[in-house]
């Protein structure tokens, strides 16, 4: 078992690249905003950082990853 400091919100929940179904790190995440911003499109963003359109769509619209870390959560994890 390793131990790990993990971001969690306002209820306790992991969020951002410490979540268990995490695709993206939060690096990712901005990268890709960014890039959106620039004029890239989803297919072309989906397709950079292997993922669906849906995901892609989901992230720039505030649906996924639009949470930050409240607190720190020190948790085991089984290897």
């Amino acid at each position: 078992m390793s131990i790990r400091t993990v971001g969690v919100n306002d209820i306790g929940r992991r969020v951002g690249d410490s979540h268990h179904n995490a695709k993206l790190t939060d690096g990712d995440v901005e990268l890709l905003l960014e890039m959106h911003a620039e004029g890239w499109g989803y297919r072309r963003l989906a397709a950079k950082f292997e993922v669906s359109k849906r995901h892609v769509r989901d992230i720039v619209a505030g649906k996924r990853r639009g949470q930050v870390a409240t607190a720190w959560r020190t948790v085991r994890l089984s290897t």
